[in-house]
């Protein structure tokens, strides 16, 4: 190995390696790009087809399609099945599919009766062939046809179409490979550590991709990107503490079985409702432990140990809290479990502002404002974002309070916009972070060649700065090239939630990408002093084993919320790979 380097680095002022690192700075972005485009292009190339799961026949003939797992029936002009008759209600009942392909109704305190056969019910189930009245308009569900079902699947837009994800993937490890080759160069002292460390990243994810071929799965654009950016984060690692690159594997590999197992329970709407209450304890307790066991590092308690590993429990709490507020039609047209959901929020709020993680509190807080607006269809519901503008207050209230009797929060904050006036003390991390972006111009120093590896650790410049520690040596193409990722699967979401099977899938994935995008910018932003720095992590990207388990755990929100054919796990398969009927 070190004769291959030593031809390498040749001899006479002139260097085989100094002109590999010239293409190598061209040939990264550009395979980055190809990565993300085609991973966007077959993302947002869908058609926004409804899918017809049943039908509702009226006694006049009339056919009315049922587009969705849930349904909203009533005579709102935005409801789901619009039945424009004066004894229906405006929100009058909810019609959900089950796993097994069966029906159930469910009262939502119309005026009128709902019954079924003739028998009144407030929740109960439907068969086809059943009569549903809702207050005397009756109507008959039938299911689809078979061909009518085959012509539907044929008509949708099939994952991966004209964008193959193995060939993306393809390029994407191309990518990993060339990040391996420079690591190399740049760093012998640790290449076994690199190239191990990368080719467990390169089999696991290819492991990931076999599986879901195996399992008829077409879609892995979601995971890609989420591979992509952790690759880049291992970069940083490596350049950083490339002996912590095994402890980031370890985070990576109980993420995707987070990834995995809420996919998995996903599959079925309600297994995931039962879910919730679950999780939501889950949430309680862990910023119980917290309270009662953390310690503080940089001023926030929000930190456990365990033997030689840390965690933040805030960071998991995100999934749990994402489970609790992921609300069903018949719960969002009612007031049945708005206020338990204000009360959990509340808690969590209180507790971050205890623990002075006000980072967290921000992205927990836009988090729930996501969830508020998509679960205010109705006037009770909308006092969620009432009660969400009196949590900013009080959230603002507590960050004065903080800056002014907690040091490390003043210097953030006092410092903010005012960066150069004293370079070396408050404004000391992002001053240097932006010399350094200007230092890596677009194509970046190389691996391992940037200063902002002497700021890792203490300076956070792994973490809270990766933005400017990827732009010094990635380059700012590559910065940018992150952000553009994420940006993507927000596109994605927005398309994607209009037409989503179920509610609980629409404010999941909608929360769920309001936190990661939240990340992103308090992390770039608070970089470049567009921001106070807040020390929050840009997600895959940043060194943290917490922060990449729940960002795992989040991406499978996203996933579930794909509509396309045989993409998501939301959609069980029959033994021939068909759409269950």
């Amino acid at each position: 190995m070190e004769l291959f380097l030593d031809f390498f680095r040749g001899s006479d002022g002139f260097s085989l390696l100094s002109v590999y690192h010239g293409i190598l700075r061209l040939s990264l972005p550009v395979l980055a790009m190809f990565v993300v485009v085609r991973s966007a292009r077959s993302l947002l190339g869908f058609r926004r087809e409804p899918e017809v799961w049943a039908w509702l026949r009226l006694a006049t003939g009339e056919l009315l399609p049922v587009t969705h797992w849930e349904n909203l029936l009533g005579r709102k002009k935005n409801a789901d099945i619009v039945l424009d008759f004066a004894t229906v209600s405006k929100n009058h009942a909810v019609l959900t599919r089950l796993d097994d392909g069966g029906w159930t109704v469910t009262d939502i305190g119309a005026r009128g009766r709902v019954e079924v056969n003739g028998n009144r019910v407030l929740s109960g189930r439907v068969n086809y062939g059943d009569t549903l009245s809702l207050a005397g308009l009756e109507m008959v569900l039938e299911p689809v046809s078979q061909e009518e079902a085959r012509l539907q699947a044929n008509s949708r837009t099939k994952a991966g179409k004209g964008n193959s994800p193995g060939l993306t993937l393809l390029l994407l490890t191309v990518f990993q490979l060339l990040v391996v080759l420079e690591l190399v160069f740049n760093r012998p002292e640790d290449r076994m550590t690199v190239i191990t460390a990368y080719g467990i990243l390169l089999g696991i994810q290819w492991l990931m991709f076999v599986g879901q071929k195996l399992l008829k799965r077409s879609g892995f654009e979601v995971e890609t990107i989420a591979f992509f950016l952790m690759t880049i984060g291992l970069g940083v690692v490596a350049s950083a503490y490339a002996e912590e690159m095994y402890k980031q594997l370890i985070a990576m590999g109980i993420g995707i079985v987070i990834f995995l197992v809420l996919g998995f329970c996903l599959r079925d709407l309600e297994t995931a409702k039962k879910l919730r209450y679950a999780a939501a304890a889950a949430g309680v307790l862990l910023f119980l432990a917290n309270l009662v066991l953390g310690r503080s590092i940089n001023g926030s308690r929000n930190w456990i140990y365990l033997g030689g590993f840390s965690f933040q429990p805030s960071e998991l709490v995100k999934i749990c809290f994402i489970l609790a507020g992921a609300s069903t039609m018949d719960r969002i047209v009612t007031r049945r479990n708005m206020l338990g959901f204000v009360i959990y929020t509340a808690f969590i709020g209180g507790c971050l502002v205890v623990l002075n993680d006000f980072g967290a509190a921000a992205i927990f807080f836009v988090g729930f404002l996501a969830i508020a607006l998509l679960r205010s269809s109705s006037y009770p519901n909308a006092l969620l974002i009432l009660v969400g503008v009196g949590m900013l207050a009080v959230l603002v209230a507590a960050a004065v309070l903080a800056i002014k009797h907690f040091p490390h929060v003043a210097n953030r904050f006092s410092g903010y916009g005012h960066i150069w006036e004293d370079s070396f003390n408050k404004g000391f991390q992002q001053t240097r972070s932006l010399m350094c972006i200007a230092a890596g111009g677009l194509f970046g120093l190389g691996l391992g060649n940037g200063w902002m590896q002497y700021m890792a650790g203490e300076g956070a410049a792994d973490t809270d700065l990766v933005f400017a520690y990827v732009s010094e040596e990635w380059g700012l193409l590559m910065a940018v090239m992150m952000i553009f990722a994420l940006a993507m699967l927000g596109l994605f979401v927005v398309r994607s939630a209009k037409v989503a099977r179920s509610s609980f899938y629409t404010i999941g994935a909608s929360a769920a990408m309001s936190i990661l995008l939240t990340q992103a910018i308090l992390n770039v932003f608070g970089t470049v002093d567009f921001l106070p720095l807040t020390g929050v992590t840009f997600p895959f990207v940043s060194n943290g084993g917490s922060s990449l388990m729940a960002c795992w755990g989040i991406l499978a929100f996203i996933k579930a919320c794909d509509t396309r054919q045989n993409a998501s796990f939301a959609v069980k398969l029959s033994d021939k790979g068909g759409k269950r009927p």
